[in-house]
């Protein structure tokens, strides 16, 4: 059985990320994956800084991230766009995971990793200029990137009060989107077994 961990780069409690990669999860864990889904803010992390790690070491947070990291098969990541890219939030965790500790390999949270990106906002673009920048930054730290993504447009009507969506064509979209990580991790396991 495959296991995806689940998070967006946002930390705002009524995130529409959030609500996004939660659909998407819906759609992997029908497909026989295990997800879990974490929040980032729940990671009180410094910012990253070389001389603080050499100071202190890895924070513990930021050690518990990296080992979910490690322990699942692939990601489902959601992000809002700010300027064209992604969260401080985000980015910061990333670096922190991507530190090497004790005998692991280089990027061993990332490294033959395989994730399913989406976005959303309210703008009509659905935040799709972050998807350019997070599929770059995951597959240069070694994640592969599926092809298809998602940007969801007009994200804040789509949602009801309870955290539901709305609109069945993005239901399914999303879906659809964690169906088939998971489906390419599960093959992906059966040839490596």
């Amino acid at each position: 059985m495959v296991k995806i961990l689940a998070f967006a780069g946002s930390g705002r409690k009524n995130s529409v990320n959030k609500k996004v990669v939660a659909v998407a999860a819906k759609g992997a864990e029908e497909a026989g994956a295990v997800v879990t889904i974490v929040n980032l803010e729940d990671y009180d992390l410094p910012i990253f800084n070389e001389d603080l790690e050499a100071e202190q070491g890895m924070p513990v947070a930021a050690q518990a991230f990296k080992e979910l990291l490690i322990n699942h098969d692939g990601f489902l990541i959601s992000s809002p766009e700010y300027n064209s890219s992604y969260s401080s939030l985000f980015k910061n965790a990333i670096d922190w995971a991507s530190r090497k500790s004790s005998d692991e390999a280089p990027m061993a949270a990332y490294r033959g990793k395989v994730a399913a990106i989406m976005a959303a906002s309210p703008g009509a673009l659905g935040g799709i200029r972050v998807l350019v920048t997070l599929r770059m930054l995951l597959e240069n730290i070694g994640t592969m990137v599926l092809p298809s993504q998602k940007a969801v447009g007009g994200a804040f009507k789509l949602f009801d009060e309870q955290g539901n969506v709305t609109d069945e064509k993005t239901e399914k979209a999303l879906k659809s989107l964690g169906k088939e990580l998971a489906e390419t991790l599960t093959k992906l396991k059966v040839k490596l077994s």
